[in-house]
């Protein structure tokens, strides 16, 4: 499956537009659910996770972002609020641009606006197949949606290269499949050829 950059801003163009280099520790948060959406991130070195919390209290892993990929671009378009948690999974260094700065940035580079526009529009693509996929009573339908749309927030295009983040207990959560499922599920596609399992990690 081939992907576009989602989206890696050379630095110097960042910084030429007022960005700032932020570090962050393990466990911080960037940003709430329901903060104003002030800033465009750009990882550096470490991983971030993006979560939401139902009214139980269960956690729902959306991402699990790392070097070089960004973050929080989307709602600075509109005058919306964070849908979701940032936290960093590890110590995390990152480039931060303010929203209005971005968008000059964007309106002065109209190359980089094309860019983030087939960014988001890819995004948008494979979130749509993968709800529609979540809907299916097929468990691997519902996993390769899932897996296919993770995906698209990285680069490369090489079969199974692609490392989930996720355990098999936060991939059920966000399929609505038994852990059980899951674990027998990502069994039968790895012998189908459409995933590897190499201690205990899945590669998509």
């Amino acid at each position: 499956m081939k992907t576009i950059s989602c989206m890696n801003i050379d630095p110097e163009i960042l910084y030429k537009f007022g960005a700032e280099n932020k570090s962050y520790n393990q466990d911080e948060i960037i940003y709430r659910e329901g903060d104003h959406a002030a800033f465009y991130y750009q990882i550096i070195k470490g991983k971030i996770k993006l979560n939401s919390y139902n009214e139980e209290g269960k956690e729902f892993i959306h991402n699990i972002i790392g070097e070089k990929q960004s973050f929080g671009d989307s709602l600075l378009f509109i005058e919306k609020f964070y849908v979701m948690n940032a936290i960093c999974l590890t110590a995390t260094e990152m480039i931060r641009l303010p929203k209005n700065n971005f968008l000059e940035l964007l309106q002065n580079n109209p190359q980089i606006s094309l860019e983030m526009n087939a960014c988001l529009s890819q995004r948008l693509y494979f979130k749509a197949i993968m709800l529609q996929n979540m809907s299916s009573q097929n468990p691997a339908v519902r996993l390769e949606g899932l897996l296919n749309y993770l995906k698209s927030y990285h680069d490369g295009d090489c079969e199974q290269c692609f490392p989930v983040e996720l355990t098999r207990q936060q991939i059920a959560n966000l399929t609505g499949l038994r852990v059980e499922t899951v674990i027998r599920t990502l069994k039968k596609m790895e012998k189908e050829g459409k995933l590897k399992i190499k201690d205990r990690k899945i590669l998509y």
